[in-house]
């Protein structure tokens, strides 16, 4: 799944160099570096319990490229620490957990004026890494694959600076085993955070 997902956005990418115009008057190019609030909205598939995944503040980069004023692509980068328990009456934690969704966005941007807000969607390859198990023997976190929607505003300092407000919705679920020592316990997660970015970008 891994290698397929890296040849999509490769595909993509070449896809994007090809049909692009060689001479236009728009910058093709945009960066952006945004401090991100990732908010999970966590559902599960336990009775007795429920999983909580921790709030995290973190730096994003993004790239995007325009295939012509209105159509883009977005790529973020960003990965975040959450801390994971089981609301018991004792409660259990589950230590924490990386998460990096590299996520890859169509998106329409609306022009004229200084605000341009702009609507998308994508697809991401969640990764699960540097895993602290908290009070149990051992946690594993299935990778998985997600999509993504998304909106925001970017509002133009100059020519070449602007500001930005970014609002994203990741669907995303994993598979957790969880080694109680007793035993695995299957645990199927839904994260689906809301992703709040504010920023600061530059056209290229």
């Amino acid at each position: 799944m891994k290698k397929l997902l890296l040849s999509v956005i490769v595909i993509m990418l070449i896809s994007i160099s090809a049909i692009a115009q060689e001479k236009s008057d728009f910058n093709k190019w945009q960066a952006r570096l945004r401090v991100i609030t990732i908010i999970p909205d966590v559902s599960d598939d336990l009775d007795a319990a429920s999983v909580d995944v921790s709030t995290a503040v973190v730096p994003e980069l993004d790239f995007t490229y325009f295939f012509d004023e209105n159509w883009a692509a977005e790529l973020i980068l960003a990965t975040a620490k959450h801390n994971v328990d089981v609301d018991l009456e004792t409660g259990i934690d589950l230590g924490h957990v990386w998460i990096l969704p590299p996520t890859l966005s169509l998106q329409y941007h609306f022009t004229g004026g200084t605000v341009k807000p702009y609507l998308g969607a994508g697809i991401n390859y969640t990764f699960f890494y540097g895993i602290d198990e908290g009070d149990v023997v051992d946690m594993d976190y299935d990778d998985a694959v997600g999509f993504s929607m998304q909106g925001g505003l970017d509002f133009d300092l100059s020519d070449y600076w602007f500001l930005n407000l970014d609002l994203k919705k990741l669907l995303l679920k994993t598979d957790v085993k969880v080694d109680t020592g007793d035993g695995i316990l299957p645990v199927k997660v839904d994260i689906n955070p809301w992703i709040i970015g504010v920023g600061v970008g530059v056209k290229f």
